[in-house]
């Protein structure tokens, strides 16, 4: 496919991400996708995508791209500067496109990751029935081998003009603006191996995003805590883990996490909870509430059923009409 988005400048660290690639931890391959699945999903529903399609993952922001095609696309998550052609555009709204229209996005103002859809998904080779791109597997994105984008690039997709423009209520959308994140935790087997005292601390404590976060896993600065246990053997790391080296400074394990590890884990942060973690920036402010695996499960389906039931607001009718209607008032 010849035609699609040509990246002009990738931005500080933009990346193809699928749902991500499951299946396939038995021979170490993790699963990737995107770290705040929320915001990526609103952007596929925009798009009237599968909520799987691949889309792309803007970490800060600066992408630009040129259209190739005709099509349709919508910007959800960290709150960023967005134009068309330099017109200002709205975020967590589709948008139109034709051939060579220039969409730029500025550095992020609040939260830190963006994601951009565009109607069909962007064409993408799956490796291990995925595309999604795993730098440190070298796995995945555009070239398969785990790169982020570069400019140059064209992000092959298909022609889908748009037939009606959409919008997310706004009572549907998150608020990144002040950097912080309250997280619900289910505590794990090896909850034992922490003393009554250590988990009161984790509990009651403010822990800080440190700058050595990145889609591998969150470390964490705060009031330290200890395990009792000096070491344990290899197991497999879930989604959310909470890990506790040595130093007793938490690391939350996220999309790009090893497979197998063996430091203590406390337990795991809901997966609903992970998409505000991934928008904190370095500094952000974190704490955390234990819940049972009921209430976790009560808070999964609830949020799923929140999101299937929300209605898509409609801003205009048909925009091939408009185009007819504008072409016959130039005829006559």
């Amino acid at each position: 496919m010849s035609s699609g988005l040509k990246v002009l400048q990738p931005g500080i660290f933009s990346l193809i991400e699928d749902a991500g690639r499951f299946g396939h931890h038995g021979i170490g391959l993790t699963s990737g996708g995107p770290m705040d699945p929320q915001a990526f999903q609103w952007a596929n529903r925009l798009c009237g995508n599968p909520l799987s399609a691949a889309a792309i993952e803007i970490t800060v922001g600066g992408l630009i791209l040129e259209a190739t095609v005709d099509t349709t696309i919508a910007i959800t998550g960290a709150t960023v500067p967005f134009s068309i052609n330099r017109q200002t555009r709205e975020l967590w709204q589709s948008h139109p496109l034709k051939v060579g229209d220039r969409i730029e996005l500025g550095f992020a103002l609040s939260g830190s990751r963006s994601y951009l859809a565009v109607a069909g998904g962007f064409t993408i080779k799956p490796i291990f029935n995925s595309a999604a791109t795993v730098t440190r597997e070298a796995l995945g994105g555009l070239h398969c081998d785990g790169t982020a984008l570069q400019a140059g690039d064209l992000l092959p997709c298909s022609v889908n003009p748009a037939r009606q423009q959409l919008r997310v209520p706004e009572n549907q959308r998150p608020d990144y603006a002040d950097n912080s994140a309250l997280l619900r935790v289910i505590l794990g087997y090896q909850q034992q191996a922490f003393s009554t005292v250590s988990q009161q601390r984790f509990f009651s404590s403010e822990y800080r995003v440190t700058e050595s976060s990145d889609r591998m896993g969150f470390r964490l600065k705060g009031p330290a805590i200890q395990s009792t246990l000096d070491g344990i053997l290899s197991e497999g790391i879930c989604l959310g883990a909470i890990q506790v080296p040595a130093d007793g400074q938490p690391i939350i394990l996220l999309n790009d996490r090893q497979t197998i590890g063996g430091y203590p884990k406390l337990g795991s942060v809901l997966s609903l909870d992970l998409g505000k973690l991934a928008q904190l920036l370095p500094g952000g402010s974190v704490r955390f509430e234990a819940i049972s695996i009921e209430q976790a499960h009560n808070a999964l389906l609830l949020s799923q059923q929140r999101f299937n039931d929300a209605v898509l607001e409609t801003l205009t009718t048909d925009f091939d009409d408009d185009e007819k209607d504008e072409k016959g008032e130039e005829g006559g």
